[in-house]
Parts: C-alpha cells; structure tokens; sequence
C-alpha cells in the first residue's frame, strides 16, 4: 500500500504540478515574449517533453489508484476516495481528448507553419488544460478535507 500510494503521489505531482508551470508561468510568458510562430513552437516541443510524462502518470496514477481503491474495499470505499476515482477519470478523459485532438492540429499547425490554425488549437489546449488544472486542485482538497472526516 505504501508503494502504491508513493507512485499515485508522484504520479499526480508530476501531472499537476507541470499543468500548474505551464498554465501559471510559461503560458504568461511567452505570450508576452515570444511572437506566434515562437511561441506555437515553443508550446508544440513542451507538450512534446511534457505528455508522455503525463501518460506515464496517468497509467501510475490509474493502476495505484484502483489497487488502493481495492483495499479500501472497492465502492464501499471512503466517498473522498471514489469522489477521487471519478474526477481522476474525468481528467484523464480530458488529457486525452487534447492529446489527440487539439496537439495534433497543434504539430500540423507548427510543421505547416499555418501560425493561426497553431494558434487556435493551443487556445483549445489552454482551456482544457485550465479545467484540468481545476479539477486536479480540487482533487487534492477533497481527498485531504475527507480524510480528516474518516477515523483512522
């Protein structure tokens, strides 16, 4: 349990602490910095740096999370616990809708130097990326206000 609950932490570390860099500091940044064709460059080799990082914590933070979901008993688990297990879900459905939509046209957009298509699918990612951002907060405080709620 131990284990697991070390690779969800780090998992969820990595996954929302980089969407918390790249929406709170970089992203103000370089708009203010870097001219579209930078910029979209710029983004398309971050998110090529950052993403397959996400879908390794996003297979930990799954994989750990049903183990430890197990051991709570399943869906007789804590309610912070399952709350958890349904916003981490919705999260990961959000990932990969920009994974493969919006960054594809993003790649395209960048290879083709086609700087306002580039610029309308980041405008999408940023805003996928703030509701996950979002959720991944709030996350974090359920489970930490529930847990306060159920005896040890």
């Amino acid at each position: 349990m131990t284990i697991s609950l070390l690779l969800h932490i780090l998992g969820v570390v990595v996954w929302v602490g980089g969407m918390f860099f790249a929406y709170m500091a970089l992203r103000p940044v370089a708009a203010s910095v870097l001219e579209p064709p930078q910029r979209l460059t710029l983004w398309a080799g971050v998110f090529g740096k950052f993403f397959p990082w996400v879908w390794i914590s996003v297979v930990l933070i799954l994989l750990t999370g049903l183990h430890m979901l197990m051991v709570f008993g399943g869906l007789a688990a804590p309610l912070y616990a399952l709350a958890m297990l349904g916003l981490g879900l919705v999260m990961m459905l959000i990932y990969a809708v920009v994974f493969f939509s919006p960054y594809v046209r993003l790649k395209r957009a960048v290879a083709e130097q086609n700087w306002k298509a580039g610029g309308a699918a980041l405008a999408q990612i940023r805003q996928l990326i703030g509701v996950n951002l979002s959720l991944g907060l709030l996350t974090i405080a359920i489970v930490f206000v529930g847990r306060m709620f159920v005896p040890s």
